[in-house]
């Protein structure tokens, strides 16, 4: 071995029980880096504005709500199985009526849908209507099964229909009713 490797060698063989503490402690410091995040990752998604019902919904709420799964194509082409509450089905939670009901002035409504961040969009009633818009839009809690990623989640929005994810907001905290005509 030249002297340099020896150095090396000698050194690393001197700092062996060292190197146990460190990885100790490198594992402890992990592991409550994952607390932290699981912890930071509880579901709060409030339901508020233009609502008979205003919401606050936990974990145990939505998982108590009918569910729906759809399968959508990353931009890699990976199929990604996402698992959630239909976003109608946490608007009637609140009082918002479809169907025949969303007529008139209950037309001239949105939802406004807020992450963490601070990204909005906007979804108008009437696409959200099964019988007028239909469009498809879950709250989703789950990817593939397991719990999103803390960059996406707890919850995020996810839009079937469109061809660019921008309206399937990560991190959402905040769905808001708005009607314009009283």
């Amino acid at each position: 071995m030249p002297l340099t490797q020896r150095r090396v060698y000698r050194t690393l063989h001197r700092m062996r029980p060292l190197r146990s503490i460190r990885l100790g402690t490198a594992a402890l410091l992990l592991c409550a880096s994952l607390v932290c995040a699981q912890a930071s990752q509880e579901i709060k998604l409030a339901v508020t504005g233009d609502v008979p019902t205003p919401l606050t919904l936990s974990a145990s709420d939505l998982a108590a709500m009918p569910r729906d799964h759809f399968e959508l194509a990353e931009q890699d082409g990976e199929k990604i199985t996402y698992e959630g509450v239909p976003l109608q089905e946490i608007l009637k939670k609140a009082g918002i009526s479809f169907g025949h009901d969303l007529r008139g002035k209950a037309l001239a409504g949105y939802v406004l849908a807020e992450a963490s961040d601070g990204y909005e969009v906007v979804f108008s009633l009437g696409e959200l209507d099964p019988g007028l818009g239909g469009e498809k839009v879950i709250v989703a809690d789950k990817r593939d099964g397991k719990p999103l990623f803390p960059y996406q989640g707890p919850v995020r929005l996810v839009v079937t229909g469109d061809k660019e994810g921008a309206r399937s907001v990560r991190m959402l905290q905040k769905l808001e009713v708005v009607k314009l005509r009283k």
